[in-house]
């Protein structure tokens, strides 16, 4: 049995067998006992598979696809898809508006801003611009763009989203595997013309668009804390006190998923030719070593996936700008953040470049970390964007010193508590519906989804605790939502 093993008030190891290392894991006793056996053993596999130097556990670690979500792994020598997921660089954003707080109190006003966004912005599994009367129309010109450039001039031109925006990004692109655009380029032509990217048109209209399952959008008054170091950090970052914000969460949509499914079913098939054994047995722990044909392949089509997201939050973000400025004129707002936490980057880990996999993980880099040096954040750290859920609110924090023990990383939300299907099983659908009325927090459901309620997560106030008290951010603002938007259906990532 899987045992961790305590080290201080929010820190443990857990033990991964001789001759490597043992488990980094964050999050004080009541943490640490929400973690199951299969997520304990999935941390086990992924730290004895090979070229892997480092795993760390987050508090809102859970089982996940192979790898923990939740989880960091470390590797200088092989890339893995499995602990980065299928939605390559799910991530989070935040707009800061001009209104005051009590712009928003009237609940027509509230419903009048819900309908105004999704009429702009669709969500679900496989819809896109076409689905909605205001959205952008994408074309295949503009699609091919994103996926091989990023937010360049030339798409946020075309698209309206605002250029300074780019500057706020953890990265607004992404290059091939050799650090040129081209190769993604080239890649893009060779998946086109075999059948790597079917229904690409359809995949590509999703540009500016919310998936399922636990993606979102929720309308937030942000409360910065009443300390001068957390006043002085939100200025910086740009959050206004008691002002309204937007919060999104979502990744790179079908385009993503295409192509991380292509490459877990090509990798296996590597697997079956060079008839070599997966990590503890598991299809889920594919791997690539760096500077094979298979590893670039990866890193191309990971590179394309992240690009798309990168674009569809901007988008998001410039629309929802837009639905607000229609219910309420003169609506400014600028974006403080945005901050990805599925994917593998290529940084510096103990004076060795090594590819550090976040699956639900997101960076937490402190004031003077070489990788923010000519940004807005130099003397600060980064905002860190987390997400509770609608009812205990989510949270603004910023990296610590300490964050190094981490790889730099920290959780990317609360994690989960229940299954999808055990919160289905187990959550009355009326009780979840009227917590939601007795918060004063409208939502665009008809039924809010039971697999998404916030008693199927983790209590947040211990997660977030937990990361304060192991030393790796601290909380700048907390953010109190007024309504959601999200999709009922079944996730498509």
């Amino acid at each position: 049995m899987n045992q961790l093993i305590p080290t201080g008030d929010a820190t443990a190891i857990l033990p991964a067998g001789d001759h490597v290392t043992p488990i980094k894991v964050f999050g004080n006793k009541s943490i640490r006992d929400s973690f199951d056996s299969i997520c304990l053993q999935q941390a086990v596999n992924c730290r004895q598979a090979p070229g892997v130097t480092e795993v760390i556990l987050n508090p809102d670690a859970h089982c996940g696809y192979g790898a923990p979500i939740g989880c960091v792994l470390a590797s200088p020598t092989h890339i893995y898809p499995g602990p980065v997921g299928f939605d390559i660089k799910c991530s989070m954003s935040l707009l800061q508006t001009n209104l005051p707080e009590d712009a928003v109190d009237d609940k027509r006003t509230r419903r009048e801003l819900i309908h105004a966004i999704s009429r702009r912005i669709p969500t679900g599994a496989g819809k896109g611009s076409r689905h909605v009367p205001h959205g952008r129309r994408i074309t295949k010109s503009i699609g091919n763009q994103v996926l091989t450039r990023g937010a360049s001039p030339s798409v946020t031109d075309e698209l309206g989203i605002p250029a300074v925006w780019t500057e706020r990004c953890e990265d607004s692109f992404h290059t091939g595997h050799d650090g040129h655009f081209d190769s993604l380029q080239h890649r893009l032509d060779e998946l086109q013309h075999g059948r790597g990217l079917q229904n690409y048109n359809q995949k590509i209209e999703q540009l500016g668009s919310y998936g399922g399952g636990n993606h979102f959008g929720e309308c937030e008054i942000v409360d910065i804390q009443n300390d001068e170091r957390s006043k002085s950090i939100a200025s910086v970052f740009g959050l206004q006190h008691r002002k309204i914000a937007f919060l999104s969460h979502c990744g790179s949509r079908g385009i993503g998923h295409r192509l991380a499914t292509g490459q877990f079913r090509a990798l296996e098939e590597q697997f079956e030719r060079w008839k070599i054994p997966y990590p503890a047995d598991d299809k889920q722990l594919v791997y690539a070593p760096l500077g094979t044909k298979e590893a670039d392949h990866y890193l191309d089509d990971m590179a394309m996936g992240a690009n798309f997201a990168t674009v569809n939050h901007l988008l998001i973000n410039t629309l929802v700008l837009e639905a607000f400025q229609e219910v309420i004129p003169g609506t400014q707002g600028e974006l403080v953040y945005f901050i990805s936490h599925n994917i593998a980057q290529r940084e510096i880990v103990k004076g060795v470049p090594t590819w550090v996999h976040r699956k639900g993980a997101t960076r937490a880099l402190p004031a003077g970390h070489g990788t923010l040096e000519n940004t807005p954040f130099a003397n600060t750290g980064h905002p860190i964007l987390l997400p509770g859920n609608p009812q205990a609110g989510s949270a603004v924090m910023v990296g610590l010193p300490g964050a190094e023990t981490s790889c730099y990383s920290v959780n990317h939300g609360a994690g989960r508590r229940l299954g999808r299907r055990r919160a289905i099983k187990e959550l009355d659908q009326q009780q979840v519906d009227a917590s939601f009325e007795a918060a004063d927090i409208l939502t665009n459901c008809r039924r809010y989804p039971r697999d998404e309620a916030p008693s199927a997560y983790k209590d947040f106030e211990q997660v977030v605790q937990s990361v304060e008290s192991a030393g790796l951010a601290k909380q700048v603002a907390r953010l109190h939502a007024r309504f959601v938007i999200k999709d009922a259906s079944a996730a498509d990532d």
